[in-house]
């Protein structure tokens, strides 16, 4: 919980920064490919959670990673503060609860989708206009396969899930028959 904490003060800081520039939905694309970066690179991930490694060493490479990656000033010198700071591993977290106040901040709210099928172009704008009417602000889609389902899909829009898959069906019809 503490770690969650210290993510979002990072990125309230950072959200705010960028909101006086005007920069904060290209900040958040910023943050984006720094994660995807960590993400596909576990010995570099691993390298910024080691704390035997000194800060100003840590600093030095997400400056170069910031630089390689082409990210805006703010972006980079942000990146290098968090690696400074010993929280580079915790980067993941950073960038989502900033993405998080973009969205709050202009009216946007992001649905998970799961389903064991791609949507369709159409059927990712007809659900978006659905769950937007449903919640009253934008709906951004992220989908996600997931084969494990029989069929249908998961939607989740905050701390709401709505289960519209076949194993959530099968569930609670075998609910229903075990009461009675």
């Amino acid at each position: 919980m503490k770690s969650h904490r210290a993510a979002r003060s990072y990125a309230k800081a950072l959200f705010e920064l960028a909101k006086e520039r005007n920069q904060t939905d290209a900040v958040a694309r910023e943050l984006a490919s720094a994660v995807e970066v960590l993400a596909t690179d576990a010995a570099l991930t691993q390298f910024f959670a080691r704390p035997g490694v000194a800060a100003t060493v840590k600093r030095a490479v997400a400056e170069e990673i910031g630089q390689r990656l082409e990210v805006s000033k703010l972006a980079r010198d942000f990146l290098a503060l968090v690696a400074d700071h010993g929280r580079g591993d915790e980067l993941p977290d950073i960038a989502a609860a900033y993405r998080d106040l973009v969205d709050a901040d202009a009216g946007r709210v992001r649905a998970r989708v799961r389903s064991v099928i791609p949507l369709t172009e159409a059927e990712r704008t007809a659900l978006a206009s659905r769950l937007g009417a449903a919640v009253g602000r934008t709906v951004i889609v992220e989908e996600r396969v997931d084969k494990d389902l029989l069929g249908g899909l998961i939607v989740e829009v905050g701390s709401r899930v709505a289960d519209g898959s076949l194993d959530g069906q099968l569930a609670r019809i075998k609910e229903r028959l075990e009461r009675g």
